[in-house]
């Protein structure tokens, strides 16, 4: 075999390998603001208005309320918040806040962001944005990192004068995410994603499975029934596992060019004088 034999075989399989891994890293363009996303918010953990990443959810309020939207983030995923708060004409300087908690109501860190914004007096709107941590497909129990599941949104004023208290605004949340890749990705996964209620949900249908009462067949309620587009992949795959082969033929190549550069043509370099 030829060394340029076995380059353009090197190259070539690079290029296939490669093609799935840049097509996956790719930013997908953000979905078109959808008529079905929610008008309203909600004032708890528990009546969180589900949104799908992508959406532009809506909703009116008064100054002082808590609003609150819930959105699914799968592993690999670092989702981006923003807020837009929509001040009445005449107000005294407020500072609004946008905060982020995953299933389990701990608050998470953002990267970077507008996360805690003041609005100067007469100002027409406020921008906020946050820019979550990577999701990790899994997690030591004593940390805080971010895990799949279902993630809530707070936004409310933190600081702004008795005379303001109670009047109208209305708001604009967006979330939209970048697929990291196997730049992030972590050996292990969740057996379930970190969705309040989906723990009953499992073990009630496991338990029907060998019940004969028909009460058992009730599907019990869960709390959020959002989940990403092709549900729930735990990290399973991610773009590591492509590199990883490229690297294993780039190995076998490298052993075959050598092999070719150093076996010779086969025959002695000298010929023995003739008796």
């Amino acid at each position: 075999m030829s060394i340029t034999r076995v380059l353009s075989a090197a190259l070539l399989a690079v290029g296939l390998a490669a093609g799935p891994a840049v097509a996956d890293s790719s930013p997908s363009p953000s979905a078109s603001e959808d008529s079905g996303a929610p008008t309203q918010a909600g004032t708890s953990f528990r009546t969180a208005a589900e949104i799908d990443q992508g959406q532009q959810a809506t909703a009116s309020g008064s100054t002082g309320d808590y609003l609150y939207w819930s959105f699914p983030a799968d592993a690999g995923q670092r989702p981006d918040v923003k807020a837009t708060v929509k001040l009445p004409a005449a107000h005294a300087g407020q500072t609004w806040q946008l905060d982020v908690y995953d299933g389990l109501r701990r608050r998470q860190a953002c990267q970077y962001g507008a996360q805690t914004r003041t609005a100067a007096q007469g100002a027409t709107s406020v921008e906020l944005a946050c820019v979550m941590r990577t999701v990790r497909a899994w997690s030591e129990p004593w940390a805080d990192d971010p895990l799949p599941g279902t993630y809530y949104i707070r936004l409310t004023v933190v600081d702004l004068t008795s005379a303001d208290l109670g009047q109208p605004v209305s708001a604009e949340v967006k979330v939209d995410s970048k697929d990291i890749g196997g730049s992030a990705a972590v050996d292990g996964s969740l057996a379930e994603p970190l969705v309040p209620g989906i723990a009953v949900k499992s073990a009630s249908d496991s338990g029907s499975s060998s019940s004969d009462d028909s009460s058992s067949t009730a599907k019990p309620a869960v709390l959020s029934g959002i989940e990403p587009d092709g549900g729930w992949s735990s990290g399973w795959w991610s773009d590591r596992w492509v590199w990883t082969g490229i690297g294993g033929v780039l190995a076998a190549l490298a052993g075959i060019g050598g092999y070719a550069l150093t076996r010779g043509s086969g025959r002695p370099s000298r010929v023995p004088p003739a008796a």
